[in-house]
């Protein structure tokens, strides 16, 4: 079992990355095993970077060169100790507020956070809920049959994997702050944008898709309501049809279909439906949007490429996402329902924890 090193020089593993650099390993290789065998103690990524170029340009030496001008006297390990008491205290902490804590200057406080602590400020991530152990328990129980299957059947599995939901789409969508972006001179005015009240009309669409594309892309009225009836309708007379002409031997083959468990598709009537069409239901853990293609892959690009565009009624909407997504490649639709597969694995590797993007 290997053993890490927690004591050891910068000058030493400068010799690692120049050893490594010189057996051809890439610098982001050479960063994770560094890191693997020198753990809290080893050197910054863009330092690992850095010295690649430098022995890239024929140096040879581990050691600082000797530099003009007065010593450091802020990367001290008293500092170090203050910025990394004063952030285990408020995660929240900002670079000003060290600086008036510790008595340095913004720039050493961020070498301190960055090159000495390893640091890094991230966002906090949204989960749709907070899982509870039975919730995580339920989650790795699915992944693993559902990984058992796969590898019985092997890649004919995912072929036969139906996915589909529903979700609105908004007759208007104002662009992003990042797509309303643009550039302009020093001499130019700032472009302007006019707030104006976006129209209140709404599409729910439901879309079904496997590997191979789009199979069903149907339009329900904002005053309909989503219940066991009308999802009956649209498997019974949309989606079976849809399936049957647009993939020939599909039903005869098995279809798998993966649907959320929400009430609508949870339902009896629902059940039966699905039953009395031929359809397996994939089992599918509550409270898991990580592990629906549809979530994950599908509608996030699709409001995505529809923010900005103003549409005056429902068949505009349905006519723009039919456009949509006849503009992808079949390798869009066969990566999202392969993605589940990695999706299954991370989920049982995390003890059943969401799956981040």
């Amino acid at each position: 079992m290997a053993t890490q090193l927690a004591v050891c020089t910068k000058e030493e593993q400068r010799s690692v990355i120049r050893f490594l650099w010189a057996e051809g390993v890439p610098p982001s290789e050479i960063h994770r095993r560094i890191v693997a065998q020198y753990g809290k103690n080893c050197l910054a990524q863009r330092k690992v970077y850095e010295w690649v170029e430098k022995f890239k340009h024929g140096r040879t030496s581990v050691v600082d060169e000797p530099r003009a001008g007065r010593p450091n006297t802020a990367t001290t390990e008293d500092n170090i100790a203050k910025v990394d008491a004063a952030v285990r205290a408020s995660k929240r902490v900002s670079i000003p507020e060290l600086v008036a804590e510790v008595g340095v200057s913004a720039g050493s406080i961020h070498a301190i956070l960055h090159d000495h602590l390893n640091y890094q400020k991230v966002c906090a991530r949204w989960v749709p809920k907070q899982l509870t152990d039975v919730h995580k328990r339920q989650r790795v129980e699915v992944c693993t049959q559902l990984l058992q299957h796969l590898q019985d059947e092997g890649e004919g599995f995912l072929s036969r994997i139906v996915t589909g939901d529903e979700t609105w789409v908004h007759h208007y969508d104002p662009e992003s702050k990042r797509q309303n972006m643009q550039w302009k001179c020093t001499s130019s005015p700032p472009p302007k944008k006019i707030h104006t009240q976006p129209p209140s009309g709404k599409v729910l669409l439901i879309l079904f898709w496997d590997c191979l594309g789009p199979l069903l892309v149907h339009s329900m009225e904002c005053a309909v309501t989503v219940n066991s009836s009308t999802y009956f309708h649209v498997l019974q007379n949309h989606l079976e049809p849809a399936i049957r002409i647009k993939r020939p031997g599909k039903l005869k083959q098995g279809v798998l279909l993966q649907l959320e468990n929400v009430r609508p598709h949870s339902a009896q009537v629902t059940l039966e439906t699905l039953h009395g069409l031929g359809f397996e239901i994939l089992p599918y853990p509550p409270y898991s949007p990580d592990l629906a293609p549809s979530d994950y892959h599908m509608f996030g690009p699709l409001k995505e490429a529809l923010r900005g565009h103003r549409f005056t009624s429902d068949a505009e909407v349905q006519h723009a996402v039919q456009e949509w997504l006849s503009q992808l490649p079949e390798s869009f639709f066969e990566d999202g329902i392969k993605k589940l597969v990695t999706r299954w694995n991370t989920c049982v590797a995390k003890q059943g924890d969401y799956v981040e993007k």
